[in-house]
């Protein structure tokens, strides 16, 4: 039997709230629910909810052999400069911080120079290109709780326009 997640416990039942207002972006949302919370309004009862998601990848350029090497190699000079101040930073870089970090950057960037080649071949063409991924929602729900729905909608038609 598994046990139920003890996040969930802090995440109220959304079917018993009701829409108090609905806005095109989540900044607006956003602005409704610091407006409430500055009149003092129990915001803890209250929830922004997305309706309408949409995935979105933005391409963001073509990936080709050169691309993915560099890519590879900037991805792994930091990752390699990370490693090399924590092993610094710990004396395990031969008691030199800026030695570890120098070689950590040079590994790390020969191992990302490797691995992206290596991962381009083998995608075998299949994805030639870079992108960005991302969500974005149709609309904004602002839910509260029943008994307070309407003191926040009252609050609410004193929001001043921006």
């Amino acid at each position: 039997m598994t046990q139920p997640d003890p996040r969930s416990a802090m995440i109220p039942d959304q079917r018993s709230r009701v829409n108090v207002a609905t806005y095109a972006t989540y900044p607006e949302a956003q602005r409704a629910v610091d407006f409430l919370s500055d009149q003092k309004f129990p915001v803890e009862r209250m929830a922004i909810v997305g309706e309408g998601l949409k995935t979105i990848e933005q391409v963001t350029g073509r990936l080709d052999w050169g691309r993915a090497a560099g890519l590879g190699f900037g991805q792994g000079i930091f990752l390699g400069l990370f490693i090399g101040l924590l092993f610094g930073l710990l004396g395990l870089g031969g008691g030199n911080l800026l030695f570890a970090a120098a070689y950590g950057m040079v590994m790390g960037a020969i191992t990302g120079v490797v691995w992206g080649v290596v991962g381009y071949a083998m995608s075998g063409g299949r994805r030639d290109f870079t992108s960005v991924g991302g969500m974005r929602a149709e609309q904004y729900v602002i839910l509260a709780d029943s008994d307070v729905a309407e003191q926040a909608r009252t609050l609410l038609s004193g929001l001043p326009p921006r």
